[in-house]
């Protein structure tokens, strides 16, 4: 079973700048799928971006130009830069690990972005 822990979420103003991060416990990141994932009050979890084991990314249409997902293997650890953001951008951002038929959950990190 694969653990992870998100970090860096926090209040920030529209048009500021936060970057998050899920560490991973457990073997295997490198060869992982990575995703983050967003769940806003009352609204379905979706994909906000991933990044496969080989380093291609993908990237929600709301999303693009303003986010940056990254990966650091050394430290198992994925990353989520987002900057110029917007009060809709508000949610609980979750990570998800995905390798194999094994997909773990982290427990979710709250970013507020006030107008």
């Amino acid at each position: 079973q694969v653990q992870l822990v998100e970090s860096g979420g926090g209040l920030v103003q529209a048009g500021g700048s936060l970057r998050l991060s899920c560490r991973a416990s457990g073997s295997g990141f490198s060869g992982s799928t990575m995703g983050w994932y967003r769940q806003a009050p009352g609204k379905q979890r979706d994909l906000v971006s991933y990044i496969t084991s080989g380093g291609s990314t993908n990237y929600a249409d709301s999303v693009k130009g303003r986010f940056t997902i990254s990966r650091d293997n050394a430290k198992n650890t994925v990353y989520l830069q987002m900057v110029n953001l917007k009060p809709e951008d508000t949610a609980v951002y979750y990570c998800n690990y995905q390798r194999r038929l094994l997909t773990s959950w982290g427990q979710g990190t709250q970013v507020t972005v006030s107008s």
